[in-house]
């Protein structure tokens, strides 16, 4: 039997013991009861959230063939969570053990600074019902100014720009959506924040809520924390991110070496990963390249003219970087899930029996990146002097340049080993403050 049915089949077959144990004596004390005992995640052990496969879109407990994501086609999101253990769900913890504002802050130098209330607008797929709740816990729990849809720090609409219907809701999906909202409140606490509600996960759909964020008065930056692999298509659905004057960044993938779409396009930063971790050094943190991070020679968009390196005849990913590796990973708050709030919830989500989460969980993947470095877009101002990628090119000393880490092997070292100066897993490097954006 696969190792994920026969997982599932000892979970089903659990569950009735689970439920009076659970209720009474809580998730560990009811795994220990069954002879199973307290599972501990090990360092290193992830899982992609389930929103890595568009299959499973309003599917629960259900083993699907992997999908490959396309450009042209459904696409999939780039977050990555602490998992439970091998070959299980997210870790879910009572509270947080990520990195919060204060840290993610001091490692790249924006305490104290302030946007004036610009906009950020994230582009996902499906809806999320708990976006509004979860978001004001979250900013709750860190001493966050308010951001809610009664005084328009935050809004949430559809493809077509409206306030309603939203789509279907997708457990997957709300989950990227919570990092998305939790990153940018973390890196720019007075930013408002636009969530674009895509129908589907399809190109076709995102493309449009692309165009319905750029066109929202007030967006200073968009992020995008999805992708697929390269198609002849996306020259044409490039057109979607050809929004000069908007800071528009994409996650480049949690793949390793190798570039996906929309990061490939001429017309966004394309934001890789990094590890990043506290230091004894005068900035007191340091970095390195994730070793899942996206990166490489685009097969089809033409090389910007500020991107000079001749490693790629086409476009070369990354253009800048940030952390993303989820053991330095966020802590990000969702609620949105199908089995409500207890621990017998939280150990069918921990054993991959349902999707979605019951509140804290430690998430990464480039899909932590790219908010971020739209925030600090955002945080910089800058953006009607912005042609698409170029700043941080014309401003690259005003990056921590990261030296080390690899995502793979490649004939030109470069693109897939950091080192002194451009790279590919990091491009220029990650924010030394706003000047860089």
């Amino acid at each position: 039997m696969p190792p994920v049915l026969a997982r599932r089949f000892v979970a089903v077959a659990v569950i009735a013991a689970c439920v009076t144990l659970a209720a009474s004596t809580g998730t560990a004390t009811a795994l220990t009861g069954l002879g199973l005992g307290a599972v501990s995640p090990a360092h290193g052990s992830l899982v992609d959230l389930p929103c890595a496969n568009p299959a499973n879109h309003g599917l629960v407990g259900q083993v699907l063939a992997a999908v490959q994501p396309r450009a042209g086609g459904a696409l999939r999101c780039f977050a990555t969570a602490i998992e439970y253990s091998q070959g299980a769900g997210p870790l879910i913890t009572s509270g947080p053990t990520g990195y919060g504002p204060t840290q993610i802050q001091s490692a790249y130098k924006l305490t104290g600074l302030a946007s004036g209330g610009r906009t950020v607008a994230v582009v996902d797929a499906y809806g999320d019902p708990d976006a509004a709740a979860n978001l004001a816990t979250y900013r709750s729990y860190y001493g966050l100014p308010p951001c809610t849809t009664a005084s328009g720090c935050f809004k949430q609409i559809n493809e077509s720009g409206a306030s309603a219907p939203l789509p279907s809701g997708d457990y997957g999906w709300a989950e990227e959506e919570s990092l998305d909202l939790d990153t940018i409140s973390a890196t720019c606490p007075d930013c408002h924040i636009l969530l674009v509600e895509a129908s589907s996960a399809n190109t076709s759909d995102l493309d449009q809520a692309e165009d319905a964020a750029a066109a929202v008065p007030g967006v200073v930056a968009i992020s995008n924390s999805y992708g697929g692999t390269e198609d002849t298509s996306e020259l044409t659905d490039d057109a979607s991110f050809d929004h000069a004057g908007i800071a528009i960044t994409a996650a480049a993938g949690d793949s390793g070496y190798g570039v996906e779409w929309p990061a490939a396009s001429q017309y966004v930063t394309a934001v890789g990963g990094t590890t990043l971790d506290t230091a004894s050094n005068a900035r007191g943190w340091t970095e390195t390249a994730w070793a899942d991070t996206g990166g490489g020679c685009s097969a089809y968009e033409p090389k910007p003219g500020w991107q000079k390196d001749t490693g790629c005849t086409y476009r070369t990913d990354n253009d800048v970087a940030a952390d993303a590796d989820p053991n330095t990973g966020l802590a990000v708050y969702d609620t949105y899930n199908q089995c409500g709030s207890s621990s017998l919830c939280d150990l069918l989500i921990e054993l991959g029996i349902v999707q979605g989460l019951d509140g804290w969980a430690k998430v990464g993947g480039t899909s932590l990146a790219s908010p971020l470095i739209a925030s600090v877009y955002a945080l910089a101002g800058n953006t009607k002097s912005i042609d698409y990628g170029n700043w941080p090119y014309s401003h690259r000393s005003s990056l921590f340049d990261v030296t080390s880490g690899s995502n793979g092997s490649c004939s030109t070292a470069y693109l897939c080993t950091a080192g002194v100066g451009y790279d590919g897993p990091t491009g220029l490097g990650t924010p030394d403050s706003i000047t860089g954006f």
